[in-house]
Order: C-alpha cells, then structure tokens, then sequence
C-alpha cells in the first residue's frame, strides 16, 4: 500500500510531525525485514502501516488473540490488515494457563510481553533475514507504570514511534492523515486491566467484564472502562460522557446485574488510564 495519504492534504501536517514522519520511514527502512507487533490500536497500526508502505512483503504484522484480549479488538486488527493489505498473522496465546498471571502481580504486564514477544522472536529466528522485532510504544509511554517496557528490552525490540520522538497526539494526527479508520479509536489495554493487582484471573472473571464493557459500548459509549473489586463494577468514563450514561442507568444496571454485578458504581474521577495503578506502593515498582 502506498504511503500517500487517503482523503487528506499533506498540509494538514505541521511541520514537526512531518519531520518525525520522515524520521520514522527513515527508521523503518533502514530495516531488512520487520515483525510488528499488531494489537489493533492507533500505535501498533501505524507501525504496521508505514512498515507496509515503506518495506512492503518484508514487514509481517502479528496479532495475539488471547482470552484476555477483547474478541472486538482482535476482529477490528483483522479487518484492518484486510483493508491495508499488509501481511498479517494471528497467533493464539492462552494468557490464562501462566499461573504467574492468573496471579496478577503489579510486573504481571512484564511476565505477559516477555512471554509474547520471545514468541515473535522464536517466529523471527526462523526466516532469513531474522526480521527486527517492533512495538507501538510512544515517547508519551515513560510518564506511567509499565513494566512491559522492562520485557521489550530483555527481547531486543525497537519502537519506531519513540525512536521518531512522536507522541500520542502527533500519533493519531498522522494515522488521520494517512487514512487510518482507526486514528481517533481509543486505547484498548487487555481485560487483565480491570483488575486489582493481587486479585487473581479468572477466565470467567475476564469474560464478564469483557461482556459488560461491550454492552456500554453498543450503547455509544466507546471509551469506557469497567473495573472489578469483588461484587462491585466501577464504570469510568469520560466526564463529557456522564450525562449519557446516566440516561441509561437503569439499561446498564440491569445488564450489569445480569453479568453478576449486584453493585454498580460511577467513578466521580472519570475515566484515565492506568487508574489500577493508583494505589500501587511509593516504591521503585520497576
């Protein structure tokens, strides 16, 4: 697929995004051949994208489907590849048969990436040229808690989007311009999220808030969360979404009910990312 830009202007870039898009085909085509690591959201797709355009055949994206993983995210990250026509491979990975997972430590992101990605390095180890190992991760990925980042070092895995200094919001201005469907999706991190640390996985447990998150999202509410302690669901939201997701308290109470949540709470804080990670330790959780 071409580089160029579907429905949009090259002037609608600013003049340093254009820079750190020039950059990150630089990056990329340096590389003989490249294994993206393709979850379906903005980052990972366009790494994906602009792997395609810039390396053809020699860039391959990898898709995990995981019973943690939302079935709407992996069948979204399909039909995208279907629509940009880059080569795409899904590998199935029970997430839930590591019993260090299930256990869900605060480095359980570690334990899961480093697994995933030694994976991708086995599939890369046998074709020649070893094809580069990529990720989405952004320059805005050092301001949280992520212990993944630790498992991408100890595998050897470039992030192009972060060697090319781009942000999130320079991110989805250039999938925008590009022609992304997906450049306004918002994130979509694996249900294991919804959980306290410490509180082990259940496959039932990550099937119910999987269902009860896809139901708050058919009811127009796509950037949602509903975090689980014990018997109570806490929905976050978008502040500017509140209105409308009390509109159908009652819908959404009776379906929550229904999934086997007897209590169901509004998170007066709103929705942001990472919020599992608030009550983390003053520690060095590296």
């Amino acid at each position: 697929m071409s580089d160029q830009p579907i429905a949009q202007s090259r002037e609608a870039l600013d003049e340093p995004t254009k820079l750190k898009y020039a950059r990150l085909q630089e990056i990329l085509r340096a590389m003989q051949s490249v294994i993206v690591a393709y979850s379906g959201g903005v980052d990972s797709s366009l790494v994906a994208w602009v792997a395609h355009a810039v390396l053809g055949e020699r860039a391959l994206a990898v898709t995990v489907r995981s019973p943690v993983e939302s079935p709407e995210e992996t069948r979204l990250a399909i039909d995208l590849a279907h629509l940009a026509g880059f080569r795409h491979l899904v590998v199935d990975m029970d997430d839930l048969a590591d019993p260090v997972f299930v256990a869900n430590p605060p480095d359980r992101c570690f334990h899961c990436k480093l697994r995933r990605f030694q994976a991708l390095r086995s599939l890369a180890e046998g074709q020649q040229p070893t094809p580069t190992l990529l990720d989405g991760t952004n320059a805005d990925d050092a301001g949280d808690y992520r212990p993944g980042l630790r498992a991408l070092e100890q595998v050897g895995v470039r992030s192009p989007l972060k060697e090319a200094g781009l942000a999130k919001a320079e991110i989805r201005k250039l999938a925008q311009f590009l022609g992304l469907p997906n450049w306004n999706k918002p994130a979509a991190p694996c249900l294991a999220t919804r959980f306290p640390y410490d509180t082990p996985l259940t496959r039932d447990g990550i099937q119910r808030v999987g269902q009860a998150e896809a139901y708050l999202h058919s009811l127009g509410l796509p950037a949602v969360r509903v975090r689980v302690h014990g018997e109570l669901a806490r929905i976050e939201a978008p502040i500017a979404d509140f209105p409308a997701l009390l509109a159908q308290r009652e819908l959404i109470v009776a379906r929550l009910r229904e999934l086997g949540y007897p209590y169901v709470t509004l998170d007066l804080m709103g929705y942001r990312t990472g919020s599992m990670n608030e009550v983390l330790p003053l520690r060095d959780t590296r």
